[in-house]
């Protein structure tokens, strides 16, 4: 019988590893999300040495970032958000998110999004969503206890519904109305769901 389990370490030649990474974070990313996905696991599906992946993407978080096609590091652009004072989250998250959807990156943060939910890959915005742009704010907005997930969702919910209408379906006046506008209305919902009262 012919041996088919792939021998880890670099491969000669153009051997197509670093797709074979890709493809294998993806399909580990979406299934069981970024916390429970270790780049270990990912080299061993991929057929390759944990020190090939470093090799090629650095850090997990960089894995993830190439894996999703981000256009940006995510935790870069949401650095002003995590420094940013619990009264102000909501403004600082929208003001940051639309900063990059209405940058020179636009296209390709469009072309991701519309990427990931006409596919099958949902569980990779789920992943960027939950686990890596929100997860650093859960322990700030886990108030009372046991909250910080359900006020991350309802934050993914409203964010994920503006990029939907605004930039893929394009409604008007959402589609033209200017960031500074947007970021006025949808920040106190925004921060409402962060540090608001929720319903007992």
């Amino acid at each position: 019988m012919t041996d088919t389990v792939r021998r880890p370490g670099r491969r000669p030649g153009n051997s197509g590893a670093r797709d074979d990474i890709l493809s294998s974070a993806r399909e580990l990313f979406a299934t069981n999300g970024f916390d429970r996905t270790t780049v270990r696991a990912i080299a061993a599906r991929a057929g390759v040495d944990p020190a090939l992946v470093h090799h090629y993407f650095g850090s997990k978080l960089q894995l993830f970032t190439a894996a999703i096609a981000l256009p940006v590091d995510p935790r870069d652009v949401l650095a002003p958000v995590y420094e940013a004072p619990a009264e102000k989250l909501g403004c600082a998250l929208v003001t940051a998110l639309l900063g990059v959807w209405d940058s020179p990156h636009r296209d390709a943060a469009v072309a991701m999004f519309r990427a990931q939910i006409a596919g099958d890959d949902g569980g990779l915005v789920r992943s960027f969503l939950l686990e890596v742009a929100l997860a650093p704010l859960l322990d700030r907005i886990d108030h009372p206890a046991g909250s910080g997930r359900l006020r991350a969702e309802l934050v993914a919910t409203q964010m994920t519904g503006i990029m939907l209408v605004r930039y893929i379906l394009c409604l008007e006046p959402l589609a033209s109305m200017p960031s500074e506008w947007l970021v006025d209305i949808v920040a106190p919902t925004v921060q409402h769901y962060l540090t608001g009262d929720l319903p007992t």
